[in-house]
């Protein structure tokens, strides 16, 4: 018996349709990341702007060799030394400078202005037990649990993916 012309044709038309349903779609746009940290260790040389006690200075570089791998555009810390020593390892070690934001600042007005600017990429955000719990939680719209005065090892991240969707990851530094 001789094969039809269809049965001939089916298996090439059958690998094209198959071919034609494989496309692949771009990869999404992997979002922002935002690392929150509240100052580590302070001193008290001076209650209004202390300094990092040796303590603080170690879980300063340790910070910034968990980060030694994360892809960061900008380091923000406020204004005070302690928040400044605890951003400056991380910042030399990406060849970034530390800008300093205004801890004043609320934290909403903060939040969009960074989700504004870093669309993509990541941040690492240091501030204080009053300001890094509301920072977070108005970059991720959701509850984010006070900081005690006495807490330094909390790191929170904030992942924004480019649809604007945000999930929000706590964990602890050593």
């Amino acid at each position: 018996m001789i094969p039809n012309r269809f049965s001939l044709l089916a298996p090439a038309l059958l690998c094209i349709a198959l071919a034609a349903c494989k496309t692949h779609a771009p990869d999404p746009a992997p979002g922002a990341t935002f690392v929150l940290v509240r100052h580590a260790e302070k001193a008290t040389d001076d209650p209004r702007d202390p300094v990092l006690t040796p303590d603080g200075m170690a879980r300063a570089q340790r910070l910034a060799e968990s980060l030694r791998d994360t892809s960061l555009s900008a380091v923000y810390a406020t204004a005070y030394r302690r928040t400044q020593q605890t951003a400056a390892p991380t910042a030399q070690s990406h060849g970034l400078a530390v800008t300093t934001y205004d801890a004043k600042q609320p934290a909403s007005e903060f939040a969009a202005l960074l989700r504004q600017r870093y669309p993509d990429g990541g941040v690492l955000v240091v501030g204080h037990s009053n300001t890094v719990p509301d920072i977070a939680s108005a970059l991720c719209g959701c509850a984010v649990e006070a900081m005690p005065d006495t807490e330094y090892d909390r790191t929170i991240t904030v992942r924004i993916a480019a649809d604007g969707s945000a999930v929000m990851e706590r964990s602890r530094q050593n």
